[in-house]
């Protein structure tokens, strides 16, 4: 594993066209937006998005979703206990932190990508008769992911849907079960983020890490439809990624991201009404990938 070159920016523009990018379980899973009317995909949500992505490409990944799991583990804690190193350590009376750290950040890509809280109880006595005290560690990945914003406003249309068959006997009562499916006409999202080196130092976050992470960028859409994001109604449209050479760049994140000169567009229907430039003096020239 290479070690990682420098600080990483990058920012990433998607398109959804009649899709939910990230509904809102609080209401009614609308999709989200904030109280000037623009859409929101939360951090958790691209996450997620990407650790699918990298498990999709081989990767091992501790925080898998249940329809995903590809080694049959049913909790975090099972997955943790799966992993030899790491279960010799649960079994210590006095876990080392450090050791649990380092083993942890080895074995997942994501643990040493976001990082990871690992909080477990004790557990029974060992052969020495000395009970587990449990474990609680708190592990900093150096990616970084803000909540993205859409470039305007969206508009969101609902249509009414009906379940016409019975789920189990009704005694009579008729199959038909309304309910409400929404969508965004048609947005631009940004997604920023960044990789801090010198986190990545700690958790062994390398430069091969960080070309699966553009890579699951590009593709972040891949393997993601359903019922509310048909499949390539989201996807890239562009990605700016910024390779620094120094491990603290003399140009900020701040400063890179309001670099951005975007037009303002009403009521958008389709990415190319948006002229998206970038300029900043004295920063690393981004690669630009176009999809």
């Amino acid at each position: 594993m290479t070690e990682l070159k420098g600080k990483i920016d990058f920012t990433a523009f998607i398109a959804a066209t009649n899709a939910n990018p990230n509904g809102d379980p609080l209401n009614g899973n609308r999709p989200r937006t904030d109280l000037d009317g623009y859409g929101e995909m939360s951090d958790v949500c691209i996450k997620r998005k990407i650790r699918n992505r990298l498990q999709d490409m081989g990767q091992k990944v501790f925080v898998q979703s249940d329809d995903r799991s590809d080694d049959g583990c049913k909790s975090l804690k099972d997955r943790a206990k799966k992993c030899e190193k790491l279960d010799n350590e649960l079994k210590k009376s006095k876990p080392d932190k450090d050791a649990f750290t380092k083993i942890a950040c080895g074995e997942w890509i994501d643990v040493r990508s976001f990082g990871q809280v690992f909080a477990f109880k004790g557990g029974k006595k060992n052969a020495n008769n000395e009970k587990s005290n449990g474990i609680s560690v708190g592990i900093r990945g150096p990616v970084s992911i803000w909540q993205a914003k859409s470039l305007s406003p969206v508009e969101i249309s609902s249509m009414q849907i009906t379940k016409s068959v019975n789920g189990d006997e009704t005694d009579g009562k008729g199959s038909d079960t309304m309910g409400i499916k929404h969508m965004v006409n048609f947005a631009v999202y940004k997604i920023v983020g960044s990789v801090n080196v010198q986190l990545a130092e700690k958790t062994g976050f390398s430069q091969e890490d960080a070309d699966l992470l553009k890579k699951a960028l590009e593709t972040l859409f891949e393997n993601d439809a359903s019922s509310s994001r048909p499949e390539g109604s989201m996807e890239v449209r562009k990605l700016y990624w910024w390779q620094h050479e120094e491990k603290t760049p003399a140009v900020s994140s701040a400063k890179i991201q309001r670099g951005f000169k975007i037009n303002t567009v009403d009521n958008p229907k389709s990415f190319e009404e948006y002229d998206i430039d970038w300029y900043v003096d004295g920063c690393v020239e981004p690669e630009i990938e176009e999809f």
